[in-house]
């Protein structure tokens, strides 16, 4: 049997359709590949302007789902300044890897291409995948500027990067990805053209951990610690390499959580990945707010504090 993705969020959710203050553009082909063309379904605000652009991968066991699953979560993000892109991408087993990474980079580097069409600040450009698009998100941050992952797509002279990327529940290093995991035995040989023992090679460039560099984007795992479809050992290998090269990296560990969260976790879940968003997307947020500390005594002495503070430095106003 094919593996059923326990859905990040739920078809139902299509009901609340944006308002008037949302534009949503359904099926907007991205890339042509022999069978066909891969398409997105773009979630964006009305009001004019330039405005952060996420790119959504779903999960599905490399095997299934749909990009529809993931316009809920685009309509929220949409409605907190972003503009958000669900994308299709190629499935097992009638395409093995690179090829779904080869198609959520054409998606990147379309956005980039169309941002004035569609309001896209190409110069900030996150991720978020959950399951296995979380592996492809993870792939989009640690392989910026790697020709040898980039594909044949189009909008070539257009960048693929990443400023950040949100994995949940994703794997990262698919040698160890068996070990816990009631799936990976049907679903990691499809993608990768054999079992380990046959396709030994093929896990090791199929995992982003060991493609990570210096140059890597900051990438927050979200990982419940009951998966048992990923278990939540793949988001601390994913850590402690990015750590180990300097690059910042955050893990949400959500305590008893299984593969896919429901609920008071989907909204926590939900709540941290906006807010590493808005941290690594909207810059200008963090200048424009500041904490007044003055000292009316000799002197007459103001301080200035960023809030949040991520920098520990502070401006003295005369």
């Amino acid at each position: 049997m094919r593996y059923l993705l326990v859905c990040l969020f739920t078809l139902a959710g299509l009901a609340a359709d944006p308002t008037d203050d949302l534009i949503l553009e359904r099926g907007v082909a991205y890339a042509s590949i022999p069978h066909g063309k891969l398409a997105m379904d773009i979630v964006r605000p009305k009001a004019p302007g330039k405005y952060p652009a996420i790119v959504m991968i779903h999960g599905g066991g490399f095997s299934g789902g749909q990009r529809e699953s993931y316009l809920p979560m685009a309509i929220r993000l949409a409605r907190n300044g972003y503009v958000a892109a669900t994308v299709s991408y190629r499935l097992t087993p009638m395409f093995q890897f690179p090829l779904p990474l080869h198609d959520v980079k054409s998606a990147v580097r379309f956005l980039r291409a169309s941002a004035g069409k569609y309001s896209v600040d190409g110069e900030h450009i996150g991720a978020v995948g959950v399951s296995a698009g979380a592996t492809w998100a993870q792939f989009l941050a640690v392989s910026r500027g790697n020709p040898q992952l980039e594909g044949h797509g189009p909008h070539r002279d257009y960048s693929s990067s990443v400023d950040c990327a949100v994995s949940y529940y994703g794997r990262s290093d698919m040698r160890r990805a068996y070990e816990g995991s009631r799936n990976a035995a049907e679903a990691l040989p499809a993608l990768l053209g054999g079992d380990r023992m046959s396709a030994l090679d093929a896990h090791f460039r199929g995992s982003p951990l060991n493609w990570i560099t210096p140059d890597s984007a900051p990438i927050l795992a979200i990982h419940g610690t009951r998966d048992q479809n990923v278990p939540f050992e793949q988001s601390l290998y994913l850590v402690e390499r990015l750590k180990a090269v300097g690059v910042e990296t955050e893990l949400e560990t959500v305590a008893e959580g299984g593969h896919g969260f429901k609920g008071a976790d989907e909204e926590r879940a939900f709540a941290r990945t906006l807010d590493f968003f808005n941290r690594k997307l909207k810059p200008h947020l963090l200048d424009t707010r500041r904490l007044m500390v003055t000292d009316h005594g000799p002197g007459g002495e103001i301080l200035a504090i960023g809030w949040p503070d991520l920098t520990g430095k502070s401006v003295h106003l005369n």
